[in-house]
């Protein structure tokens, strides 16, 4: 018989640190650790509500990407800015595979995984235009 619930019906991680879900203590989940919840604001006027361990304040981050728009959220309420400074222009996953990578790595790469497909049958030389 299949149920129409999920498998985790009931289990709430990291909310009853020290038991299972049914109130049974389990021995190898340790004490939580107290918590607190931080606001961060965007120039927008988004607000982003985090929660961390509780830590010293040097330790927790003054500054959050905003999840909504991207934009750098703050801790105090209006002093965000809308520009980003230049060392924190956001980078796509091809701008850290370059950091990684040579052109001439890139190239080994690319033949390499074509001589699998080949070796495969799916890519005929054919459909790449090579002679």
């Amino acid at each position: 018989m299949v149920h129409g619930t999920s498998g985790f019906r009931g289990t709430r991680a990291g909310v009853t640190a020290g038991s299972s879900p049914r109130n049974k203590p389990d021995p190898l989940v340790g004490e939580s650790l107290p918590r607190i919840r931080v606001p961060y604001w965007c120039a927008k006027g988004h607000e982003t509500r985090l929660v961390f361990i509780k830590l010293p304040e040097d330790q927790i981050p003054y500054r959050w990407d905003c999840p909504k728009c991207g934009l750098i959220a703050v801790r105090e309420q209006g002093e965000a800015t809308m520009e980003r400074a230049d060392e924190e222009v956001v980078k796509s996953h091809l701008d850290y595979v370059k950091e990684r990578r040579s052109s001439q790595d890139a190239e080994m790469v690319l033949a390499g995984a074509l001589k699998r497909l080949r070796a495969r049958r799916i890519l005929t030389d054919e459909l790449l235009g090579d002679p």
